[in-house]
């Protein structure tokens, strides 16, 4: 209807703890950290609810609508229960699972009764009620020991005491409203800035189309299509039609994060009104050298929730591309955490650009959107560099524990807490039982028995650790909370996804471990709270395993950009008569890879890249560069490290902007595929001409990829490719597709291993790898000579 008023919606747990926070950061009070209940919570609740009877309603869904002026205010959420008695009173029940002994709570912590408050308030209005008991129920989940607090609360006590709570929120849903007026606006009018290339329109539409019917999308779309662009803006004209409410732009690079900042000031300057923000790791926003969150330590956590309302509502009026140095003015100005008021600016803003980790990651993710109970929204997701979610899914939603661990609790516990070092000696021994029975890697049926002795280490470690904010060796300490309570976490998720195993490290230590082989599920618990969710690579082949491991939905869409790139610009070969296999890595192979560089740097001076299989091979291949007669020495090389720091990655660079920028001479650059430098970095024109690709990217063979191939075989799935195959293609293209940046770009991309002539890797090449040559050493040299006067 044309008159229908604007709703501006809000979970009761977000408006409780955004009215009524106060007071100090402080992580030394670990029990506050269950306020973000984690999945062990979860299944407690279950589990008093079942146990409750007949006249227990469990998870009640409750809205309540707020009339203003102009919109209306949505608050809604899920009380965990209505307690209908005999007698005809109702209770309203909120339940807190937590490790920390409940004994010494003396009341209900006042956001969690302020959450039942506002649900007694919704039951009342709605059925009329004069009075209504509000509990508060904690439950220890290593013990299951409950503890009720009541208090009986009229109809109108609670009322006023809501009406209040609105007050305090009611400038910041005027906020909201009149912001989304000038967005909606905005969007509607909002062009595409350029000229569309070839093809970058239909994968526009594709994306508006997906998020219209509220589909996942997967995008292979190769470097130089414009993908950002060719997602965000559909995105945001979807927007403006109301499919959704609220953009997360997620990537796993900072210099992709700054590609997405830029798109958004080019829209701006064509008159998109949308705010965003860009989180940035604690590490990096915290004025301290070492992040010390507590206010003995740091001044910006004192009092930081008293301030930090006021810093929020002044940089959402004030800008609109909110950057690191932004959060950082306005907290240094406002004297509060950067990293905190960087989260609590996402929720006024119309976009958020973040790593992975801030929607995914069961211990990082934003818990006001993405918490178990927290309602869904209209989010849309554009997933960039989707294919590097795999990994990392697969290692925020796995866990470990070490041996050695519990035998440095017992040392640095002594004297401090007996009954804490009687348990970690007894969870010490119950992995020394495993390990007596470890030969190699051993797949685990069951750990319960070991589980339940680690709940009851973590159940008094809790205690312990609130007890005891200042003792040396806390931090330690703290660490080790933090892993125990991290596996706990991730024990509750495990399924047949995973597998459970223990094993000897290289380093002589044991370790349990929880591996998430396939994250789709976990994944799919906060993509299930969005409309739509965009996944785009140059590399999502085959898109099929892409789709099984990050959405589980085989009928999610699929789209293949087209190349925009004139194929006369880039000469693809494949060597015929050189291999990386482990059986033929010798000093005859390492001479044919160095014979294959010196042929293709001949063509044509300038900066290239040679990718190898592992350091050690790359160390080999150097060695026979270093052994040559100084008249072959025709290029300057360098070479990757291990474990580089950031100004190394920086000054490794920047010898290619000398090189290419009118320095005389070529540049070849010794790199590891996979690494840093393989994928992520942006060298555009004459600051790179070729790439050289030695050996087929396979994973090394170790415990997990032999554990992956394992699971997949037994479910059919090709094993091998799966856990080999796959992945290691994947770093192929991605240390390929450094070369071609741009449409003006001109470059050689040569394989060197006679594998990728096979058909089970020729199957895997992109469409634009359709033409390539075949060559041998008596005819690369030709080849390039050929390309280079063929483009010049």
């Amino acid at each position: 209807m044309a008159d229908e008023k604007t709703c501006i919606r809000i979970s009761v747990r977000n408006l409780v703890e955004f009215v009524l926070s106060s007071g100090d950061i402080d992580n030394r009070r670990t029990s506050g950290a269950e306020k973000d209940a984690m999945q062990a919570g979860s299944r407690i609740h279950r589990k008093i609810q079942r146990r409750m009877g007949a006249n227990y309603q469990a998870e009640v869904t409750m809205k309540h609508v707020v009339e203003a002026d102009e919109f209306q205010i949505a608050v809604e959420g899920r009380a965990d229960g209505v307690i209908k008695e005999l007698t005809g009173g109702v209770t309203i029940d909120e339940i807190k699972g937590v490790y920390m002994d409940i004994g010494h709570l003396e009341a209900a912590i006042p956001v969690h009764q302020a959450q039942a408050m506002c649900y007694g308030y919704f039951y009342c209005y709605d059925n009329q009620l004069d009075v209504i008991t509000i509990q508060v129920t904690y439950c220890n989940i290593e013990t299951e020991e409950i503890r009720r607090f009541q208090v009986d609360k009229t109809f109108e006590e609670l009322e006023f005491w809501f009406q209040g709570l609105i007050h305090e929120y009611l400038k910041w849903a005027t906020y909201l409203y009149q912001h989304g007026i000038r967005r909606k606006e905005s969007l509607k009018e909002l062009d595409f800035p350029y000229p569309y290339r070839e093809g970058q329109k239909e994968l526009a539409v594709s994306v508006y189309r997906s998020i219209a019917r509220g589909k996942n999308l997967f995008i292979q779309a190769p470097t130089g299509v414009g993908k950002t662009l060719s997602t965000v803006y559909p995105g945001l004209k979807a927007m403006g039609e109301g499919y959704a409410e609220k953009l997360f732009y997620l990537t796993a690079k900072t210099i992709t994060r700054s590609v997405a900042e830029e798109t958004f000031t080019i829209l701006r300057e064509h008159g998109l009104y949308f705010r965003t923000v860009t989180i940035t790791a604690k590490e990096k926003l915290c004025f301290l050298e070492k992040p010390e969150c507590n206010p003995d330590a740091c001044p910006y956590a004192k009092g930081h929730y008293d301030r930090v309302n006021d810093a929020v509502y002044e940089i959402i009026h004030r800008e609109f591309g909110i950057t690191r140095e932004t959060v950082l003015s306005y907290a240094m100005n406002y004297q509060v955490c950067p990293f905190e008021f960087c989260l609590d600016i996402t929720n006024w803003v119309d976009g958020i650009v973040c790593d992975y980790n801030y929607v995914f990651d069961p211990n990082v993710r934003l818990k006001r959107y993405f918490a178990e109970g927290v309602p869904g929204g209209r989010y849309l997701f554009l997933v960039d560099e989707a294919h590097n979610l795999v990994s990392r899914a697969r290692e925020m939603f796995s866990a470990q524990v070490i041996k050695e661990d519990f035998l440095l609790m017992k040392k640095l516990l002594k004297g401090r807490s007996p009954k804490l070092v009687n348990l970690s000696e007894r969870c010490n021994k119950m992995l020394l039982e495993m390990k007596r029975e470890s030969d190699g890697y051993v797949i685990r049926e069951s750990i319960n028995l070991f589980v339940q002795a680690l709940m009851t280490l973590f159940g008094e470690l809790e205690t312990f650790m609130e007890e005891n904010r200042e003792f040396q060796d806390r931090e330690q300490v703290l660490d080790f909370y933090f892993e125990v309570r991290n596996f706990l976490g991730i024990f509750d998720r495990v399924d047949d996804n995973y597998r459970v195993y223990t094993e000897m490290l290289p380093d002589g230590r044991f370790m349990l471990r929880l591996f998430c082989i396939n994250p789709a599920r976990n994944l799919a618990e906060c993509l299930d709270k969005g409309q739509s969710t965009v996944f785009f690579s140059a590399t999502l082949l085959p898109v099929q395993y892409y789709k099984e491991l990050l959405s589980g939905n085989l009928e999610d869409y699929a789209v293949y950009a087209e190349s925009p790139f004139p194929k006369e610009n880039r000469l693809l070969m494949v060597a015929s008569d050189v291999s990386s296999k482990y059986t033929r890595r010798n000093q005859r192979e390492y001479e044919k890879i160095v014979f294959y560089i010196k042929e293709t740097v001949r063509g044509r001076e300038g900066n290239y890249m040679v990718f190898f299989p592992s350091y050690q091979f790359l160390r080999e291949v150097e060695e026979v560069l270093n052994a040559m007669p100084e008249e072959e020495r025709t290029f300057h090389w360098i070479a990757q490290e291990s474990k580089m720091r950031e100004q190394e990655r920086e000054a490794f660079l920047e010898e290619f902007e000398s090189f290419g920028q009118g320095q005389s001479g070529t540049l070849v650059a010794l790199c590891v595929i996979g690494g840093v430098f393989s994928e992520g970095i942006d060298l555009k024109e004459d600051r790179l001409i070729g790439a050289i690709i030695v050996g087929t990217g396979l994973p090394m063979v170790c415990t997990e990829q032999d554990i992956l191939k394992n699971y997949f075989d037994e479910k059919e799935k090709q094993g091998f490719d799966f856990a080999y195959q796959y992945p290691g293609m994947n770093k192929v293209m991605q240390a390929a597709g450094r070369v071609i940046r741009t449409m003006e770009d001109k470059g050689i991309i040569l394989l060197l291993d006679e594998r990728f002539l096979r058909n089970d890797y020729q199957t895997l090449f992109p469409r634009e790898w359709g033409e390539y040559y075949v060559v041998n050493r008596g005819c690369v040299g030709q080849a390039v000579e050929d390309f280079w006067n063929g483009v010049s």
